[in-house]
């Protein structure tokens, strides 16, 4: 990793992303018998088949308790139910319990604090303060969920809305930014200012402030190397904040990047208004899926924002300068008053100030407009019942691919233990499909001796059952009769 980027570093996802059909057909495709190939893909099928059959009662269920939590007409169905307070706590509790095992099945974990945090640190296309309107969201629903959940931790940056994360891309943009770049200049020249007052400032110094040679992000290894481990990787951002601006690339097209939330699910629900007279409040569970967020405006998806506005920093600034000014205006006349040059000079400047921070933060709002509907059209994937059906659909998706890269690796390269097992199917992933993934073996192994298909001996090491031999354990499925019957 080179000194001076503004790196990000992430562990490695477990979610595979290579799709089912090109997983299983390229598996299939590397088996030289034409035989096996046909029995492979019959496996695949069958196991498939098994997998959704496993989870078909808890996706009922969760559709079944999602009726009574929809926004748009749960209430009415509650109320039909005449049901008491304390059994709608235990129903919204339990849904919540499925709906936290399928984002675990799919791979979707809760951003944590840290990750917030570092992805908050910085701006990219958003350069307002964004902040939630805390008095229009309900805060007990999720407290008593991390409260009886020991298992997940709940993030302190809110106990109002959870987010769920999953996958690691990359976002560019490219422009002039030249608002961006001014209001940098400008910002790099206060902070001059500051210092000049503390104490004298170097040549040195004034080439490092205006360069803003910077990394605060996470630089990588505490031991100061820069080699990878097998479950890290590194995504360098690119932003105008620790960009050397120059006369030369002060007009110029400039291109920025920010790693993205590939997807992003967002859980809340919205506070129980005074005039409401239903029996249980407000008991709408809100649900919303997004795509490719970058990190740094992931407040664009945050619920019930408030209206940006000047920061109490800006208003500081804006005093500080005011009275510098006034001062300086002030003393020039007393001084010089013959010299009314200078003075104008220096209150055209104060007026400039102003006015950079109006227009400012009208080209600021107009983004901030811009980036909301963007938000809303372009990366909102689905919300609510659409949301879960996509994430039920997710769990047997990854299961199923999973389970057969295992069985694959164990048919063809022979007994293994957990661990050896491991680092082959990711070298499977990255040979055949040049994927990178920290691959979940544990889970795929259960699945397997669930299944009946493999066997463990003494040494720890697991064995698969020949092709036919697995097709027969597991058997004709409901599918294959439908099948059988529509053919006929």
């Amino acid at each position: 990793m080179e000194a001076g980027k503004d790196v990000i570093r992430l562990e490695r996802e477990p979610f595979i992303v290579t799709m089912k059909p090109k997983l299983i057909i390229g598996l299939a495709d590397s088996l030289e018998q034409k035989a096996d190939q046909a029995d492979f893909l019959l496996l695949c099928k069958r196991v498939e088949a098994f997998i959704r059959a496993w989870y078909h009662v808890q996706f009922e269920e969760l559709m079944q308790l999602y009726a009574l939590f929809d926004p748009a007409n749960g209430g009415k169905k509650l109320e039909k139910q005449n049901l008491s307070a304390a059994r709608v706590d235990e129903l919204e509790q339990r849904f919540l319990d499925i709906y936290a095992m399928l984002m675990e099945k799919s791979n979707f974990k809760v951003l944590s604090d840290n990750e917030f945090r570092v992805a908050t640190s910085g701006h990219y296309l958003l350069n307002l303060p964004i902040s939630v309107d805390k008095n229009k969201l309900d805060s007990k629903l999720l407290g008593k969920f991390f409260e009886k959940r020991k298992d997940l931790e709940m993030p302190t940056y809110t106990n109002q809305y959870v987010m769920y994360r999953r996958g690691i891309g990359l976002d560019k943009s490219t422009d002039a930014f030249i608002s961006a770049k001014l209001d940098e200049l400008i910002s790099r020249a206060w902070d001059w200012i500051l210092g000049l007052l503390r104490k004298p400032i170097s040549i040195s110094r004034l080439r490092k402030l205006l360069g803003r040679e910077q990394n605060k992000a996470q630089p990588g290894p505490a031991d100061g190397s820069s080699a990878l481990s097998d479950t890290e990787q590194y995504v360098e951002r690119i932003r105008i904040q620790n960009m050397k601006i120059t006369f030369g690339n002060f007009l110029k097209k400039t291109t920025i990047q920010e790693p993205t939330f590939e997807r992003l699910i967002l859980l809340y629900r919205l506070a129980t208004p005074r005039h409401d007279t239903s029996p249980y409040g407000n008991r709408g569970i809100c649900i919303k899926q997004f795509k490719h967020v970058p990190m740094a405006d992931v407040e664009l998806v945050l619920p019930e924002k408030k209206n940006p506005s000047l920061t109490a920093m800006d208003w500081v600034k804006f005093l500080l300068s005011a009275i510098i000014g006034f001062v300086a205006f002030s003393g020039t006349l007393e001084a010089h008053p013959s010299d009314i040059w200078v003075a104008l000079a220096i209150l055209g400047g104060f007026l400039s100030y102003c006015a950079k921070i109006y227009f400012t933060f009208h080209a600021n709002m107009m983004e901030y407009q811009r980036l909301i509907t963007n938000s809303m059209y372009d990366k909102q994937l689905d919300s609510g019942r659409g949301t879960l059906l996509h994430l039920c659909d997710d769990v047997i998706q990854q299961e199923v691919k999973e389970v057969i890269l295992a069985y694959y690796v164990l048919m063809t390269k022979g007994k293994h233990t957990i661990q050896t097992l491991d680092e082959l199917c990711e070298e499977v992933l990255l040979e055949e499909f040049d994927e990178k993934c920290n691959f979940e073996v544990e889970d795929a192994v259960k699945k397997l001796e669930r299944l009946g298909i493999v066997s463990k001996d003494s040494l720890g090491r697991y064995a698969p059952h020949p092709l036919k031999r697995a097709n027969e354990i597991i058997g004709i499925t409901t599918d294959e009769v439908v099948a059988r019957i529509s053919s006929a």
